[in-house]
């Protein structure tokens, strides 16, 4: 899912904690004017309280009043004018705080107006250096995207755009790879690798990392049909130069790259402050079942072991965001020799197509099998997968950052190779330990078809109220030990 950043309005933690820190400075010294001393104002309670309120307060208010939109393109006065509506919040925050709990005859109001003029002008100078610094070494360009330039006409066309977004100082996109229309010999422009022709352009996004795409059609030049239809798909952010069809399902918002306006396309977009509450909840559940996860390791690790002599967790490897691989973590529940044994089962599976296996019985778990009589006994595997208990340790791949809480079921290498355009739109987000179809139905959903369509409903209807709703019906399935896949 695209994480949306309108004209450079994202979190900047950079000049959060630069805010932050001149409050402070600001704060020291409007207490060293007042009271002429150099006592720090963090030895009386009552000044202790008040310096967390103005902090608490800079925060929030940063974020509702969005201070930090554009902030690599403004200029002097721009920024001036910004500080100073961010102060002037901030003192009339403050002054309500101190009326509405009854405080102002508990500290000197001078300090309040001393801290908020010291650090109006503190900040001004520090966050000037800052963006100096910063632009001059190029720490702009850092973002983690995987994104592809594709260009009609001829290589000039794209070196002329590679140029102006190395060129910009907001550096939304990180170009790794070009794409030209056929008949061109190039193998790199400005640096760049050529990759690919226009003809190959949809297979190469299903299969390689590509996180965005940029389509750059100058000189009249005509977009190849399809194209576009094609990266929305299969879930792919697409960047347009030009006017684009209207896409079923997708949301569409004009941005600015480079100089260039361009008409997004996306499934979802998810604006900052959700992308970080949504990873500071991965980290605070990621934690707290990282910790369940050693403790029931602790009881069902020698249970496993003696069941069947073996590692204790099961490593697989699995495809995740746009198809990034990383290592799955589960506890095993299966005989080590099971992947082996799975073409053996392969007429069974309940899911016909091959994208995904689930058989109604397995005797690769551990324990089952099937008495002279046909009768089935189940075992410890069994229990640990009705239970759900072999999920415990996906949390380790929460905190890692290659997994969420709430996502999609992360494909298998030779389940994710017979994807088809629309399946790839699965690997637009994080994978989940959880998520809507797990809680729609689990092992009862046996279409894969309906699997995606739930998967995709959760892209494009993506909000945090979402995954709350969709980890508290988790609980409850658990609970009522329903359908574990």
């Amino acid at each position: 899912m695209y994480q949306h950043s309108r004209t450079d309005g994202k979190l900047h933690i950079d000049f959060i904690v630069l805010d932050m820190v001149c409050l402070q400075l600001a704060f020291i010294l409007a207490y060293f004017i007042r009271y002429k001393t150099l006592v720090l104002p963090y030895n009386d309670t009552e000044y202790f309280t008040l310096a967390v309120v103005l902090a608490l307060g800079l925060f929030l208010l940063s974020l509702l009043i969005n201070s930090y939109n554009m902030i690599f393109k403004r200029n002097l006065t721009a920024e001036i004018i910004s500080v100073g509506i961010q102060s002037l919040t901030l003192l009339a925050f403050t002054s309500v705080y101190l009326f509405a709990l009854h405080r102002s005859l508990v500290y000197s109001r001078l300090i309040v107006y001393y801290t908020v003029a010291i650090y109006a002008v503190l900040d001004i100078v520090c966050r000037t250096v800052l963006k100096t610094l910063i632009v001059r070494k190029g720490l702009l360009n850092a973002k983690k995207t995987r994104s592809l330039l594709v260009v009609s006409n001829t290589s000039e066309d794209a070196a002329e755009i590679l140029r102006e977004i190395k060129n910009d100082p907001a550096g939304q996109l990180r170009i790794t790879g070009v794409i030209l229309t056929e008949g061109n010999t190039e193998k790199e422009v400005e640096g760049t690798p050529v990759v690919a022709d226009i003809s190959e352009l949809s297979d190469y996004i299903c299969r390689e990392w590509v996180d965005e795409v940029l389509l750059f059609f100058p000189k009249n030049g005509m977009l190849p049909e399809n194209v576009v239809e094609e990266c929305a798909e299969m879930g792919v952010t697409v960047h347009n130069v030009i006017n684009l069809r209207n896409v079923d399902r997708n949301k569409q918002f004009i941005e600015q790259i480079g100089n260039r306006t361009v008409l997004t396309t996306a499934f979802n977009y998810i604006a900052p402050y959700q992308a970080t509450i949504k990873r500071a909840a991965d980290i605070a559940g990621g934690i707290v079942g990282s910790i369940i996860t050693i403790i029931i390791g602790i009881v069902i690790g020698p249970i496993i072991f003696i069941s069947s002599p073996g590692p204790i967790l099961f490593k697989q490897v699995r495809v995740g965001k746009n198809g990034k691989t990383f290592k799955i973590l589960k506890f095993r529940s299966m005989y080590p020799d099971a992947e082996e044994r799975k073409k053996e089962y392969m007429a069974q599976n309940r899911i016909g197509d091959g994208l995904m296996f689930k058989l109604d019985f397995d005797p690769r778990i551990i324990g089952n099998r099937i008495l002279p009589d046909g009768t089935k006994k189940t075992g410890i595997g069994e229990f640990i997968r009705k239970t759900s208990l072999d999920e415990f340790p996906q949390f380790f791949n929460v905190l890692k950052g290659d997994m969420s809480l709430v996502g999609t079921r992360p494909p298998t290498l030779d389940e994710w190779e017979k994807y088809q355009y629309h399946h790839r739109a699965r690997l637009a987000i994080k994978p989940g330990i959880t998520g809507l179809w797990q809680v729609s139905g689990r092992s009862e959903i046996t279409d894969f078809e309906e699997v995606v369509r739930l998967d995709t409903e959760y892209i494009c209807n993506f909000r945090l109220s979402l995954d709350m709703k969709i980890l508290f019906k988790t609980i409850m399935v658990l609970f009522q030990r329903k359908g574990a896949m």
